[in-house]
């Protein structure tokens, strides 16, 4: 026997919570590693600025960082630690290297691990 079309319709509410659940862990996934990415993009803004300052290769290593830390704290970059920067100087040349990564919790025991390298070279080695 055929079955009749009005029996045929729509989603039952079984698969509706589903797709809507579905929907809602790929929201709360996006509220989670957005802002990561949006802090990622202060650090590659910040070494941009660094690249573009006059005579950076003859800074020490010290007032690269110390001018690195001043733009951090102003634009909030908490993930970013002293020890994640390499500072590799040479005669005229100058290698700053950001290596850092960032674990945050999803829910429950699910969390998400962004790593991050960023690297500017200005000079000749």
């Amino acid at each position: 026997m055929k079955a009749s079309p009005r029996h045929q319709q729509g989603l039952t509410f079984i698969s509706l919570v589903f797709v809507l659940a579905l929907i809602a862990f790929f929201v709360l996934l996006g509220l989670k590693i957005g802002p990561i990415y949006l802090n990622h993009s202060k650090v590659v803004s910040a070494l941009a600025e660094i690249e573009k300052t006059p005579d950076i290769e003859e800074q020490s290593e010290a007032e690269i960082r110390a001018s690195l830390d001043k733009r951090f704290n102003i634009n909030y970059v908490d993930d970013v630690t002293q020890d994640d920067i390499k500072v590799t100087h040479y005669n005229d040349y100058l290698k700053v290297a950001i290596e850092y990564e960032v674990v945050r919790k999803i829910a429950g025991n699910l969390s998400v691990l962004v790593e991050f390298n960023d690297v500017i070279e200005v000079g000749k080695p």
